[in-house]
């Protein structure tokens, strides 16, 4: 499956924390998606999904997350049909190996192998 990962204005990555989580482009949108941190060593930090706006909003006030924004934290998303997005999550957990995973299991679903973001 081909995904189109979102950049910000001026087609940079958007930073997690200025996204304007309000503008209309979030209304009822539903996918995956992937918060990283910049620095020397860039990784993954943690892979979602669900309705971004709210996931999002629930993350910057995560303190594991935000244990990474003095390394500058980066966002990207990406539409995902509701039931082929446990499978994506999950292919891109296992192939990008992010620092936090969910503490609530995800329900049972084959890997659905996407492209990455970068």
């Amino acid at each position: 499956m081909e995904l189109k990962w979102v950049k910000c204005q001026g087609e940079l990555w958007c930073p997690m924390g200025t996204v304007n989580l309000d503008h209309a482009h979030f209304n009822l949108m539903t996918g995956v998606y992937v918060i990283w941190h910049a620095g020397s060593t860039p990784a993954t930090v943690y892979v979602n999904n669900g309705f971004i706006r709210d996931c999002l909003r629930a993350d910057r006030l995560d303190a594991n997350i935000q244990g990474f924004a003095s390394l500058g934290l980066f966002v990207t998303w990406a539409s995902v049909s509701p039931q082929w997005q446990n499978g994506v999550a999950l292919y891109l957990i296992n192939s990008l190996k992010p620092k936090l995973t969910r503490t609530k299991p995800r329900p049972p679903a084959p890997a659905i192998q996407v492209n990455h973001p970068w």
